[in-house]
């Protein structure tokens, strides 16, 4: 357990560095980078370029000092986190690496405000937090290499079969090539695809597994992402992937990993799964299990996409509506093109609204499931508090790193 005189000392200094958070995590990057080139494959470029790993970072480390002294508030995130780890093989050896690269970072932005007194308190307190994490990661570990045909580290897969299911998605139907057995996952999993790429070498990438949890292969969908720029980061994997990898091509993959699950055999109240763009992929893996396992479970499935030309899986979803007893879906287009609404394409043309899910969806009782962009998850997370849904029936994925739906909730 932390000390009492670390507890009081991390509290008083939990304003400043709020106030500085950013500056810190910027600097912790490039201290780390710069001194330990090696952990830099761990992390992905393309947020790093935009700013979105500093911030959240930032965010997490107000968190848990606001936090310190009942820290027990932020095991949800410590799960979260800790999947993402164990998904990019960080081991216990790692932690030492982030320790020295952020109190040099926090002593480089405080200057003399860092005292010695003041580091001993944070390097406590990432002390416990580091061990925290790496007894969880590793019960993690060892539960994957525990099932049958399961692995650690990665594991080479054959691209069985190669599908488009929009302009803008394909999907990746992917099996063993040692033709050994496919452990089982969580619906609403992912799987990390490791690329060697000439630009990001081992660049790891998360990818939602997108079929049901009981078919004889994995399968991942992925969305073309826009290259902003042809130096950038951004998009260079998801173009890889449609662009350059094939039926037959051998793909490196780790295990399932993630919390953002459901078990379809636990369901006792209705289900709403609200997805938005590729946001569809960890959703519809969901849906497909729950209709297999349990036929009897309420599914509410609303899909919103721009038009019918970007709508992946629209296929899949009518036959949900039509194998699934208990099954109805709703597609919502906000940019329809010219026949989308007339010729059935969708159900109606717009947003999500709250209006909409009180008309349209058992909301006083069921669990919510949703996932897509972030203006998106807001607006689904605003109208479900409109609608009085208590966060203990709310469940989201964020698709890259984790910030908080709503501000003040830090």
């Amino acid at each position: 357990m932390l000390s009492e005189k670390t507890i009081r000392i991390v509290k008083e200094i939990t304003p400043l560095v709020a106030a500085n958070a950013e500056t810190i995590t910027r600097r912790f990057y490039e201290r780390m980078f710069e001194a330990n080139p090696e952990v830099k494959a761990f992390f992905n470029q393309a947020h790093q370029h935009t700013g979105n790993q500093q911030r959240a970072l930032a965010s997490a480390i107000c968190a848990y000092f606001t936090h310190i002294d009942n820290p027990a508030v932020l095991l949800p995130a410590v799960e979260l986190i800790a999947q993402k780890h164990v998904s990019l093989g960080i081991k216990a050896e790692h932690y030492p690496i982030v320790g020295s690269n952020l109190l040099a970072a926090i002593k480089d932005v405080m200057g003399d405000g860092a005292t010695d007194e003041i580091v001993e308190a944070v390097a406590e307190a990432y002390g416990f937090l580091a061990d925290l994490f790496i007894g969880r990661e590793g019960a993690i570990y060892e539960e994957q290499a525990s099932l049958p045909g399961g692995w650690n580290g990665t594991r080479t897969f054959v691209v069985a079969k190669k599908v488009p299911e929009s302009s803008l998605v394909t999907s990746f139907y992917l099996k063993p090539a040692d033709d050994g057995p496919l452990p089982p996952f969580k619906p609403g999993q992912y799987i990390t695809v490791h690329i060697d790429h000439p630009h990001t070498p081992t660049s790891p990438r998360n990818y939602s597994l997108s079929d049901c949890a009981s078919q004889p292969h994995y399968r991942i969908s992925v969305k073309r992402e826009e290259r902003l720029a042809p130096d950038a980061p951004d998009g260079l994997i998801s173009n890889h992937l449609h662009d350059a990898v094939e039926e037959g091509h051998r793909i490196e993959l780790g295990p399932p990993c993630g919390e953002f699950t459901i078990d379809p055999a636990a369901v006792a109240k209705p289900i709403v799964l609200i997805a938005g763009g590729i946001g569809v992929t960890p959703l519809l893996s969901m849906a497909k299990s729950l209709v297999k396992e349990n036929p009897e479970a309420k599914v509410c499935f609303i899909q919103a996409a721009r038009n019918s030309q970007v709508q992946a899986f629209a296929g899949e979803l009518r036959d949900l509506a039509v194998s699934g007893r208990n099954v109805s879906t709703k597609v919502i287009f906000d940019a329809p093109l010219s026949g989308d609404v007339e010729g059935g394409k969708c159900d109606t043309a717009g947003f999500i609204t709250t209006d909409l899910l009180r008309d349209w969806t058992p909301y006083s009782e069921a669990e919510f499931f949703f996932c897509g962009p972030k203006p998106f998850m807001r607006n689904v997370h605003t109208s479900l508090q409109e609608l009085g849904v208590a966060e203990d029936r709310i469940r989201y994925e964020f698709f890259g790193p984790k910030e908080d739906l709503v501000a003040a909730s830090v």
